[in-house]
């Protein structure tokens, strides 16, 4: 089988979109699937304002459908809803094509933090989008619950993977800084909510890892933060491992993929009791409450081992299987619908 999947989101972005699919295409091959990419590479790009790391194609609706004819995929999913997933969903609607999509971001709560653009209005236009397909996969049940009171249609769980030998506690380190360290790892952007983080009064050391727009000035805001910058492979893992806590301020994030990369190296987390974080430290590792700094606090005394246990209910492998059953499933419901009229 051949699987074509086009994003917006590709490298050299760093984030969980990015991340999770290169690791879904990594585990499709080893079940025999091949897997192509259709990405803003190979096109004409331009940065997307205010995330000069994000370039946005500047493609044409026939040069979209053209690579996509050209792949000669059985199957077509769609990962993001920028120009190319755009362009892609109006051809395969053209063709009569069977796709999927995937729902990772909360376009909605982004652009209002930066627009004074409703909600209302962008959750419109993004259930369009989806409810044109045979089904849109979402990573956690209360995001399926949420999106699916807001009249999005056809919706299939679709959870994420982490690697245990990658992230991993015996990676665990001296970083040379007082203890303990809650850590933060992520873009440095506006609706990562970071201050939520930063203006906690927590003992020891509080270190961010990523690097984002909004860095220069948290920098200069929190000059007692150890701001470390953008880290990769074995330098992240590190980081990872040697923290006390992980804590993850965010509220509109989908899933947090650094949450169980957190947990992998057995350092307990701390968050808000939000979609993701609810999903994920419900079954321990971690500490959940509307007052961040005591579940903080709290996380101290979980141990590293429940936090790497909870990991392991997070498998590339089933990863990539649930996404096989979905948009097998979702050509067939397809094919039935069309014989039916």
């Amino acid at each position: 089988m051949r699987i074509l999947i086009v994003t917006d989101a590709w490298k050299p972005q760093v984030n969980g979109v990015v991340t999770t699919l290169e690791r879904l295409a990594e585990s499709l091959a080893r079940m025999g699937v091949e897997t192509e990419f259709l990405t803003p590479e190979g096109f004409r790009t331009v940065p997307l304002p205010g995330y000069g790391e994000i370039r946005i194609a500047l493609a044409t609706p026939a040069q979209v459908a053209r690579r996509i004819d050209a792949a000669g995929a059985d199957r077509v999913h769609i990962a993001t809803e920028g120009p190319l997933g755009l362009m892609a969903r109006r051809a395969c609607l053209a063709a009569g094509r069977p796709f999927t999509t995937s729902y990772h971001t909360r376009f909605p709560e982004f652009l209002r933090a930066r627009l004074p653009v409703p909600e209302a209005w962008t959750y419109r236009w993004l259930r369009r989008f989806h409810n044109a397909g045979n089904a849109m996969l979402v990573a956690t049940p209360s995001l399926a619950e949420e999106l699916s009171g807001r009249g999005f249609a056809n919706i299939r769980l679709w959870s994420r993977g982490v690697d245990m030998s990658q992230f991993h506690p015996e990676h665990r380190v001296d970083l040379g800084l007082a203890r303990p360290v809650f850590l933060c790892v992520g873009r440095v952007a506006v609706e990562k909510n970071l201050p939520a983080f930063l203006d906690l009064d927590l003992p020891g050391t509080k270190v961010v890892v990523g690097d984002g727009p909004a860095l220069p000035q948290l920098k200069a805001r929190y000059p007692q933060v150890v701001f470390m910058g953008q880290r990769r492979g074995a330098e992240l893992a590190a980081v990872f491992a040697s923290a006390d806590v992980f804590v993850f301020p965010s509220r509109t994030d989908t899933f947090g993929n650094v949450i169980i990369e957190a947990l992998a190296s057995g350092t307990p987390v701390a968050a808000f009791p939000v979609t993701g974080p609810r999903d994920i430290l419900g079954g321990g590792g971690g500490v959940l409450g509307d007052d961040l700094r005591q579940a903080a606090l709290d996380a101290l005394a979980v141990p590293r081992e429940a936090a790497r246990e909870r990991a392991r209910a997070y498998d590339w492998g089933e990863c990539a299987s649930r996404f096989l059953i979905h948009v097998k499933r979702a050509a067939l419901d397809h094919a039935a619908k069309r014989s039916a009229t």
